[in-house]
């Protein structure tokens, strides 16, 4: 893992860095939370004078009473708007997993609508050209986890645009799981993916706008011209619901900031027979498969994990693995947030389900490598690891990814 840091923190702009580090001194009142672009539009978009703009964003981009940027500033004249950029699941949210909505004009404002799902690199910075903007601003909200593919659609964006010589605005939305640490293995860069592009821990404890800092000083090929537009009246312990905003679910799998804190952990079902939940009213929360009974949830519950309770539980998937079919599992039930490890829990669900259920099995094309960072966790779990064993095995190098994070994080 090479982590070592470029000097080019110069080359990026931070506003409004008063507003981005909300220590309060005793006695004093904390100050309002605003999002990024809530401190834009409240400088009259300075940071967009005069450029031609193109958005990055999806349903998330919201204001508080949910009217979606890219209609707020298409129709200010302040802000010359030219040009969205839809990510995977679209600019409008209407595809399902490894799903975009293409090339098309947007009905609501008659914006091109530029597809940049799977384009990366070169190929990237064509579409920006092509587009005619000169300012490229990102607006859209994570859920913390290495492998959800938006935070490696911001390192792409910001890699396409240093390429073709634009401007890069970050507007920064909360980590709904707090900024408080980051937990879990880093991944090893022979596996890199779109879940993955780059060694950051699994679940990295960043914003948006501090992972751009970290991926322009450490990892760009060369730097971009940034600006992150900071959050105000943000800490790094805030769950989501202090802020609050409403929820928008980021993709059609992620309806609830309850499914964010557990998806750290159980997304790593993806990378096995069993059911992540998909095809449920609680994906991510419910895990299981034909033959699993009460065993594996008593097994669990045995271990006294922090936080969190877990349920025998039986369900059908609408669509997704097993579909249609009455599987037997396990439902997460978090009931204290503030203890409770979503990347541990989910080691802690795969070795006991493979201990007590003789159908266990990886996926062939062992995705599990890439959703883990390395291959490390498989071979531990298959040789008989328990779960403080697997755990253990990454803390050197999330130790060494902690310091690396620390130089590009914007709020105490």
């Amino acid at each position: 893992m090479r982590l070592s840091r470029r000097t080019v923190l110069s080359a990026s702009t931070v506003l409004p860095l008063a507003a981005a580090r909300p220590a309060l001194a005793a006695g004093r009142r904390r100050e309002p939370f605003r999002t990024g672009f809530e401190n834009l539009a409240a400088s009259g978009y300075a940071a967009l004078r005069g450029r031609r703009v193109g958005v990055v964003t999806n349903p998330t981009g919201v204001t508080r009473d949910v009217r979606h940027i890219v209609d707020v500033m298409h129709a200010d004249r302040r802000v010359d708007l030219v040009a969205v950029f839809g990510p995977e699941h679209g600019f409008r949210g209407t595809a399902q997993a490894g799903g975009s909505e293409g090339r098309h004009e947007d009905p609501a404002t008659g914006l091109p609508v530029y597809d940049t799902y799977t384009v990366s690199g070169r190929a990237l910075a064509d579409v920006f050209t092509a587009s005619g903007v000169d300012t490229v601003v990102f607006d859209i909200q994570d859920v913390g986890a290495r492998f959800y593919t938006y935070v490696w659609t911001l390192y792409d964006c910001m890699e396409a645009a240093a390429l073709a010589g634009l401007r890069f605005v970050v507007l920064d939305r909360p980590n709904p799981l707090t900024g408080r640490a980051a937990q879990g293995p880093v991944l090893h860069r022979e596996f890199a993916s779109f879940v993955g592009r780059q060694p950051i821990a699994q679940a990295h404890g960043m914003t948006v706008a501090e992972l751009a800092r970290l991926f322009d000083a450490e990892f760009l090929t060369a730097p971009v011209p940034l600006t992150t537009v900071a959050m105000s009246g943000w800490r790094r312990d805030d769950f989501y619901d202090a802020t609050g905003l409403p929820w928008v679910p980021p993709s059609p799998n992620m309806p609830t900031p309850d499914t964010a804190l557990v998806y750290p952990g159980t997304c790593l079902f993806e990378g096995t027979n069993l059911s992540e939940g998909r095809g449920t009213t609680r994906p991510f929360e419910l895990v299981g498969a034909p033959g699993i009974d009460g065993r594996w949830a008593a097994a669990v519950e045995r271990l006294r994990l922090p936080g969190a309770h877990f349920r025998e539980a039986y369900f059908a998937p609408a669509f997704s693995k097993f579909q249609g079919t009455t599987v037997g599992g396990v439902q997460i039930h978090v009931h204290d947030r503030a203890v409770y490890d979503p990347v541990r829990t989910g080691i802690a669900l795969l070795v006991t389900a493979r201990r007590a259920w003789d159908g266990f099995a990886w996926r062939s094309d062992d995705w599990i490598d890439r959703l883990t960072g390395s291959a490390r966790v498989r071979t531990m779990i298959d040789a008989g690891a328990d779960t403080d064993e697997v755990v253990e095995a990454w803390r050197d190098e999330l130790a060494a990814f902690r310091r690396v994070r620390r130089e590009h994080l914007l709020y105490g």
